[in-house]
């Protein structure tokens, strides 16, 4: 049986306050073309449908087109919420969607069952657990001891009634630890949300949400199919994909994938103002349409140099200077460890610098629940 594994799609998202929604709707049609030539039997969406728990109207008509054209096709489709959706949402009309072979996943309850198909190797189960916390988890296994996110995943597989002579799938989306991040996710409270990758032994592939760079968690196994999509300057070298994953007999695994192509690329571009805007610079490359980071090396600030740049660059994203005033005060590294850090991490400096000593173990853990409690607020 064959699967397109997708994830993170982040409809309605905006970066830098340029809205991505046509770049969105331009992937999600040549991800059709994809399914078209690879003819899987299912699609697996592992969450982050949208990029706000309360979508735009523009973001929930173009993901419903999507499920519609998938339906068309007679696909199997699994979808499951993130943690920037609302699993209330995504739940929504789940039962009624089934029959057109659509599999939405519920809230979770302290309970999960697989959807079961089969081939002509026997059955497969696709076991569908949304994005939880360990708070989640806890309502529903007060008995158990359940400190940290790999606790909170161990108590829930160990829960599932598993039959290891069938294949079954994992579709969740969580943090898996070494996994390498890029900007554009949220991540909460420095690290304390890692998922070791054992955790997943008992499946056949786990088809996982929330990074966004594509990678294998030590072995193609446990994936990441990452973003269709560059949300942010730290992806621009990246390459996006989605992975296909067929299983046949027990055992065999082979996971490939197909690269996309964005409707606009995203660029980093460094020079002098005058060089950038030297026609021989950017003529024959696609800069003029691309979403671009500028950093110019001028020793003197451009006057309205976003203005100007923009009439090269339409789809000028960030404008930064790297010259020897700007490294002299370090403005640009401290924007980037800012940006690295988590706010657990910030605090737990401040409170150093505070009080000539770091935090006891209780004060990290207080800590670590109430920006927990906040970063889920925001999400």
């Amino acid at each position: 049986m064959k699967f397109i594994h997708l994830s993170d799609l982040h409809i309605g998202k905006r970066v830098n306050e340029f809205s991505m929604l046509l770049d969105q709707e331009y992937i999600l049609k040549q991800i059709l073309d994809i399914i078209d030539d690879r003819k899987p039997d299912g699609v697996i969406i592992a969450g982050d449908i949208y990029d706000k728990s309360v979508p735009s109207a523009e973001a929930v008509i173009l993901f419903d087109e999507f499920l519609v054209k998938l339906s068309e096709r007679e696909l199997y489709v699994f979808v499951i919420s993130g943690n920037h959706d609302s699993p209330e949402r995504i739940a929504f009309g789940g039962r009624l969607m089934q029959a057109s072979r659509i599999y939405m996943s519920p809230v979770y309850d302290g309970g999960l069952k697989p959807v079961t198909l089969e081939d002509e190797y026997g059955k497969i189960n696709i076991w569908m657990l949304p994005f939880v916390k360990p708070a989640h988890v806890r309502r529903f296994n007060e008995d158990k001891e359940i400190a940290s996110y790999t606790d909170a995943m161990k108590v829930v597989i160990d829960s599932l009634d598993i039959n290891a002579e069938e294949r079954n799938i994992m579709i969740t989306h969580q943090f898996v630890t070494g996994a390498e991040r890029s900007e554009s996710e949220e991540i909460s409270v420095g690290g304390t949300d890692n998922v070791d990758v054992s955790v997943f032994d008992a499946f056949d592939y786990t088809a996982l949400g929330h990074i966004h760079r594509p990678q294998n968690c030590k072995s193609e196994r446990v994936r990441y199919s990452g973003t269709p999509l560059k949300y942010s300057f730290s992806e621009a070298k990246d390459k996006k994909s989605v992975t296909v994953v067929e299983l046949k007999d027990k055992g065999t695994l082979n996971v490939t994938t197909v690269p996309l192509k964005p409707l606009r690329n995203m660029v980093e571009l460094k020079g002098k103002y005058e060089e950038l805007i030297a026609r021989d610079y950017y003529k024959g490359t696609s800069y003029q349409e691309d979403y671009v980071r500028i950093t110019l090396t001028d020793e003197e600030d451009i006057p309205d140099a976003i203005g100007k740049l923009r009439i090269v660059y339409r789809n000028l994203m960030k404008l930064d200077y790297d010259n020897l005033r700007t490294r002299n005060t370090n403005i640009i590294d401290k924007a980037e460890d800012v940006q690295k850090k988590s706010p657990y991490e910030h605090f737990s400096e401040f409170y150093e610098k505070q009080n000539d000593q770091p935090m006891s173990d209780s004060q990290k853990e207080i800590i670590k629940n109430i920006v927990s409690e906040i970063w889920e607020a925001e999400v």
